[in-house]
């Protein structure tokens, strides 16, 4: 059926299907061991910080509920009221989180660093350089019902600084828009309700999920000495941007520093693919985590798995670069993990694994491999 709408690419949900959630108790929550807020002293601007003080420690296999914040209306130069209610938010729909927030960007540091907002560090005891940290992903949960997507003729793919861009290319003819898109509730599923015939189901992932890096100036995202600024993803996770780390999935991320200092936001309401705007749903959300440490097992690059498919990560500034690393990195995955040789291995990726561009957008690209489970018989 049609929904009506109050603004272009902004419609409500119908009365009574609404999603606004709190982050205090309710029906259907998934308990936690821990609770962190999104509040200033949680929040990093734009990097991972290696040294600051953790603002939680735990115990390896302890969960933590973490809230987070989207940089749309924490983060401009205008008053965030005004400026979300501006884009047609309603006051009571804006987080006190927000507007704490803003209020504490000028003693922040801006050199070297990106606009994400960003919360952590979580300390995970046990957890030293040489180990690897599992992150099971428990639930994503959205915080308020509506989230923002930016549109530029010369952002994300278009932009001039685009590693495929060549100095011939024409900009598209639009001017600069950001979105508003209502989020909510219908028969039982979480939709964005982006026109009055256009619903895209809701799948909230956080785009950040990272550990302390390990920067070295002249890196990716690495201008200012021990400064990793939150755009491009790496060894260390950060701004994967994988649309397929929601909740059931399970992370894997190399640890750098002693207790791993786990961070996450970036919030995403849906995302495509690519990413190819620059922007998806950015939406503030709260994710449940359980951390696990593995002693002595390294790995070169974060890796995922779902019930269905191991996904393995390849990560380049050069998109082809990263085609060629997600596939070198999937045949290491067999040979290690399922005991094919090397040519048995890239003989079955290249029948049975799919490489999917998962962002294009962030400096460095990601392409992910997905090994589907199924194809490999119980013994």
């Amino acid at each position: 059926m049609a929904l009506g709408c109050t603004l272009a690419l902004a419609c409500a949900p119908p009365a009574n299907e609404t999603n606004e959630r709190t982050d205090g108790a309710a029906a259907g929550e998934v308990e936690a061991d821990h609770v962190l807020p999104s509040r200033p002293e949680t929040l990093n601007w734009g990097w991972f910080p290696i040294d600051k003080e953790p603002v939680l420690r735990i115990a390896s296999g302890e969960t933590v509920r973490m809230q987070t914040l989207t940089h749309v209306g924490a983060t401009q130069n205008e008053d965030p009221v005004e400026f979300l209610t501006g884009l047609g938010v309603p006051r009571e729909e804006i987080l006190d989180d927000v507007t704490d927030f803003w209020a504490s960007r000028e003693d922040r540091p801006r050199e070297g660093r990106s606009g994400h907002v960003i919360t952590g560090p979580v300390h995970v005891e046990g957890a030293e350089p040489g180990d690897m940290l599992e992150i099971q992903i428990l639930d994503i949960e959205t915080r308020v019902p509506w989230g923002v997507n930016s549109t530029s003729g010369r952002g994300g793919v278009f932009s001039p600084s685009y590693p495929g861009a060549r100095e011939e290319d024409e900009a598209l003819d639009m001017p600069p828009a950001r979105h508003l898109i209502r989020t909510g509730e219908v028969d039982g599923r979480e939709v964005a309700f982006f026109s009055p015939d256009i619903q895209v189901p809701l799948a909230p992932f956080m785009g950040i999920l990272a550990v302390a890096p390990d920067p070295v100036v002249g890196e990716p995202g690495v201008t200012v000495p021990g400064v990793q600024g939150s755009r491009p993803p790496g060894a260390f996770g950060g701004n994967l941007d994988v649309k397929d780390l929601t909740a059931g999935t399970t992370v894997y991320l190399p640890v750098f520093h002693p207790g791993a200092l786990f961070y996450a936001g970036d919030g995403h309401g849906a995302q495509g693919d690519g990413e190819v705007s620059g922007t998806a749903i950015e939406q503030s959300l709260t994710g449940v985590f359980r951390f696990v440490v593995h002693k002595g097992v390294t790995i070169p690059a974060p890796r995922a798995e779902t019930p269905t498919h191991h996904l393995i990560m390849g990560i380049d500034l050069d998109l082809d670069r990263a085609a060629r690393e997600a596939t070198r990195l999937v045949v290491e995955f067999l040979v290690e993990e399922k005991g094919l040789t090397p040519d048995k291995a890239l003989s079955l990726a290249s029948i049975a694994v799919d490489f999917r561009v998962s962002e294009v957008v962030d400096l460095t690209q990601v392409v992910t491999g997905f090994i589907p489970k199924d194809i490999f018989l119980e013994r």
